[in-house]
Formats: structure tokens, C-alpha cells, sequence
């Protein structure tokens, strides 16, 4: 069994996908894991679309795509929307109080989850945040009062290869303020 590090490290962000389908029980297993994320008050503002193949797969990678956007993403046989619902009155009333947008923490939660739990299946995954919202809603259906917050496309790697992350250094996003 390897180590929760390991998972995070071989999880990437991916944009080019095979023909193999995805099986509807490996894209709820996704969306199970995203529900289990913490959210504020157990507010639990998100919402979940599955689009599994077929034309409005390919109709969603369109609105995904635009000034030269996302080119290689209509490869993905799927995508896991993710929308934002209203959260419970705590969770709102408290980052209103706080001056926090709890709600996108919780979103940013689940979608990581998410894209965790597709790595674990063996999967790819990609985080979309440039899309045409307009369209997306009408496309699924999706009701006025939710916002589309991401896409996540979903497939199999074309190349599974882990590439190296590059991240800054440690020490250039963390200090230690406690004693010891």
C-alpha cells in the first residue's frame, strides 16, 4: 500500500486522454470522495454533474475551449462538473462575520478529493477553470441558482508517465512561528 504522499505525488494534472472509457462507478467513486471532503459548518455548498462520453462529453470540452484555451481537452471521454449551491445559514452567516468565502474553500476541498480519488483508480484528471458558464448551464441543465465553479475532466492518461512537480521551495512558502 503506498503512502498518502505517494498518491499526492503521482497525482497530475492531465490533458491528453486515451479512447478507453470511464466506467460510471469509477466517476461516483470520484464524486463519493469529493463528498466526503470537510466543508464550514458542514455546509456542504457543492453539487455534482457526471457527463460520461457521448456528444455532450464533447459539446462540455467545447465550452471548456475558446482564445486558444484548452485545445487538448476534447480528448477527455468525461468530466465531474462542480457547482456551488447555497451553504447552510452557519457557514454563510460565518463568513459573513469572518469576512471569508468559506464556500470556495469547501469547493477547492471536495475538487481535490476528487482528483485524489481518480489518481487512486489509476485515472487522469484536470482541473478546468476556464469555461462559458452560460453554456455549460444550459448544456446540463444546471439551476440558476448554482454556480458552475469547475470543470474536472476525467480519462485515461494517454501518457501515464509522472512527470516531476515543480513547486517552490519549502522555505518559500512556510515558516515556523511556534517555539520548537
Amino acid at each position: 500500500m503506498e503512502s498518502f504522499m505517494d498518491l499526492v505525488l503521482r497525482r497530475q494534472s492531465c490533458r491528453k486522454y486515451t479512447a478507453q472509457p470511464v466506467t460510471t462507478e469509477q466517476l461516483k467513486a470520484c464524486v463519493e470522495a469529493a463528498r466526503q471532503a470537510p466543508s464550514a459548518c458542514n455546509g456542504q455548498p457543492w453539487r455534482f454533474v457526471i457527463v460520461n462520453g457521448g456528444e455532450t462529453a464533447k459539446a462540455l470540452a467545447r465550452c471548456a475551449q475558446g482564445q486558444g484555451m484548452n485545445k487538448t481537452i476534447s480528448t477527455s471521454p468525461a468530466f465531474i462538473v462542480v457547482c456551488q449551491a447555497k451553504s447552510n445559514l452557519a457557514s454563510r452567516a460565518g463568513g459573513m462575520l469572518k469576512g471569508q468565502d468559506y464556500a470556495s474553500v469547501d469547493i477547492g476541498l471536495a475538487a481535490a478529493h476528487l482528483c485524489l480519488e481518480a489518481a487512486e483508480q489509476g485515472l487522469g484528471s484536470c482541473l478546468l477553470g476556464w469555461f462559458d458558464e452560460g453554456k455549460v448551464k444550459k448544456l446540463l441543465g444546471i439551476p440558476q441558482g448554482q454556480r458552475v465553479r469547475l470543470l474536472v475532466a476525467v480519462g485515461h492518461p494517454e501518457n501515464p508517465r509522472v512527470h516531476p512537480k515543480q513547486r517552490k521551495g519549502f522555505d518559500e512558502i512556510c515558516r515556523v512561528a511556534a517555539d520548537g
